[in-house]
């Protein structure tokens, strides 16, 4: 095999405390497709910045052939000492390059170049990086989270930007799919040791936990070794004082084994503070519109004549390119907006909790145990337990001295947990999520997954993930704008595959293809069970509830008879009227569950039977 590009042998880094990297290995070969994996904080950014030569390890090697051009994405990139954005893409070319290549890069990142970097927001930034390090075509191309900021169609494109390219990738990414696409060797940063895996990411999780099964088993088998030591040591006979010495030394030497093959870092343990049940209803709009005066005066269209009917229990995903007007959208259906035309209306008993994209109400200079007290003391509630601040911490991965560390100091990573763990401590009905998936690492992703299908109120989120979305929701509001003209919007039941299915094409950049005739498709917009019959499979959310549905409602069954056997007693209204009431409002509300879920049961029973047929 020829010598690699890139090769960082046995290198280690710490920031003062425990080494975050042990040792770590990476050869980066010509044409490598490499996925970079690993959980927040365990040092990918920190081993990528190190191959790209912009920190100096604490130790190990770094060697680089001679003539080798390298081009690294960082997370936050800095355009200061730049007029235009596409002066800071040209300044990134080569004598050789091709200066034209900027400027398309730009424009099919949705940027002009004439923009002033100093205006620009980060998902701007973000994109005018990407083109800086595109332009070249690099030998080696080493991206940190190049998905973060973009929108669907952005991300459709960069992988087939990406995959046409002759450089070495190497790529950081928490889009599942996006890995899927693009990887054909997976090295997972694992306790500051790197483990390289010759497939592609699809295949890292099955082999993931294989390797930890094994560790386990290992670890089960020392642990045995180490306690008949232990026991020698109580019960052994002292003759031989110069082998009793030996085993000694030795028990002490396992012990030291078992410290230092830490088991595998805990994982989050994210829960929910549930509110009061709401409604069955819990949005409904009837043909809401809404519109915005451009500066030149004309009108530009967001949301036009669209009608949804949202039931408890639901979980709605938003898509569409940026700048469609998902957030105009979802504050229209939260009524945090009111429409031009059209009636919104909310259900009963509501309560709301959202979580912002921007993670724009942490305050940087606040410690992290005041962001999430909310500066009130050391005690936070949650699902109405009072709980000690550290503690609930631990259960997102943070450690006790991370308590009075200035928010301005997380990573992005740590950021999204702590945004995660401020929602999900409020309690709630229905979760309203803004692109919840950006920076988070893929094990927290699942146990998200995991907690939206358990959740028993309503989710409305927006996102870009793909494999996200197909994981969770149950139907997609898409913009239509590409096909039905200015502020169309369209339900598709499912989660996004679904919706591609049934429209035949994903979603479409803004600037609509005039040429490009309209599906034959009814404009009005089907409520999210009404599409059923088109699906090619259950979601995943679906399938969820199939299986967990039958278990529910046998519970729901024993509860109604143990109630009713209560409120039988004749004697009950006089010995005691106010348990007799309670009694028998939750009789009627747990009759209402279980014809909810009954009727739900049989939905998803009947389309299973359709699609199996």
């Amino acid at each position: 095999m020829p010598a690699p590009l890139l090769h960082l042998r046995d290198v280690r880094h710490t920031f003062g405390g425990p080494e975050l990297l042990k040792g770590a290995e990476l050869q980066v070969h010509a044409g490598a497709r490499i996925a970079l994996v690993g959980r927040n904080g365990s040092g990918k950014s920190t081993l990528l910045k190190i191959a790209a030569g912009l920190v100096e390890p604490t130790g190990g090697e770094r060697i680089v052939q001679r003539g080798i051009g390298l081009r690294y994405l960082p997370q936050e990139p800095d355009l200061s000492g730049f007029a235009t954005t596409l002066a800071y893409v040209e300044a990134g070319l080569g004598e050789h390059d091709d200066p034209h290549r900027a400027r398309y890069l730009l424009e099919r990142l949705g940027l002009t170049g004439a923009e002033d970097p100093a205006r620009l927001s980060g998902g701007e930034t973000r994109r005018a990086a990407l083109a800086r390090v595109l332009a070249p075509a690099p030998d080696v191309l080493m991206l940190d989270e190049p998905t973060n900021h973009l929108d669907l169609p952005g991300i459709a494109w960069l992988e087939q930007e990406l995959a046409g390219l002759r450089s070495a990738l190497v790529i950081i990414s928490h889009d599942r799919r996006f890995l899927n696409a693009l990887s054909r060797t997976t090295v997972w940063l694992d306790r500051g040791r790197c483990r390289t895996i010759d497939k592609g990411f699809s295949a890292f999780e099955a082999t993931r936990d294989e390797l930890l099964e094994q560790e386990e088993q290992e670890l089960h088998k020392l642990d045995r070794q180490i306690a008949r030591e232990e026991d020698w040591v109580v019960h052994g006979v002292s003759a031989r004082r110069k082998r009793n010495q030996r085993r000694m030394a030795a028990l002490q030497a396992l012990r030291q084994e078992r410290r230092e093959r830490r088991r595998a870092v805990g994982q989050v343990n994210l829960s929910i503070s549930e509110a009061e049940q709401s409604g069955k209803r819990v949005v409904e709009a009837d043909r809401i519109a809404k519109s915005y005066m451009r500066p030149d005066g004309s009108e530009l269209k967001v949301v036009r004549d669209f009608s949804v009917r949202i039931l408890r229990g639901e979980r709605i995903g938003l898509v569409g390119p940026n700048g469609a007007g998902k957030t105009t959208l979802i504050n229209l259906l939260t009524a945090a907006l009111p429409p031009d035309r059209g009636a919104i209306k909310l259900g009963v008993g509501l309560e709301m909790v959202t979580l912002d994209q921007g993670r724009e109400d942490l305050d940087p200079k606040k410690p992290l145990k005041d962001a999430l007290t909310r500066g009130h003391g050391d005690y936070v509630m949650v699902g109405g337990a009072r709980r000690h601040v550290v503690g609930y911490m631990k259960d997102f991965l943070f450690t006790p001295q991370q308590a009075e560390t200035p928010v301005a100091v997380l990573s992005g990573g740590e950021r999204g947990r702590l945004m995660l763990a401020r929602a999900l401590a409020l309690p709630s009905n229905v979760l309203v999520l803004d692109e919840p998936t950006n920076d988070l690492d893929l094990d927290t992703l699942d146990l998200l997954q995991e907690m939206i299908a358990d959740y028993p109120g309503t989710v409305i989120l927006v996102s870009h993930d793909r494999d996200f979305l197909d994981r969770t929701v149950n139907a997609v509001i898409a913009w239509e704008g590409d096909t039905h003209g200015p502020g169309a919007w369209a339900v598709y039941a499912g989660g996004y595959s679904d919706m591609v299915a049934q429209r035949g094409d994903g979603v479409t950049a803004k600037e609509a293809d005039t040429a490009k005739p309209a599906k034959a498709k009814s404009a009005a917009a089907p409520e999210p069970r009404a599409a059923s019959g088109a699906k090619k499979k259950l979601s995943f959310a679906q399938s969820h509830a199939l299986k967990t549905l039958p278990a529910a409602m046998e519970k729901l069954h024993a509860e109604i008879a143990r109630l009713r056997e209560v409120i039988a007693d004749p004697g009950l209204f006089a010995r005691d009227p106010a348990r007799f009431e309670a009694t028998a409002q939750r009789l009627t509300a747990a009759e209402a569950e279980l014809a909810d879920a009954e009727h739900q049961w049989l939905e998803l029973e009947l389309l299973r039977e359709e699609i199996g047929a």
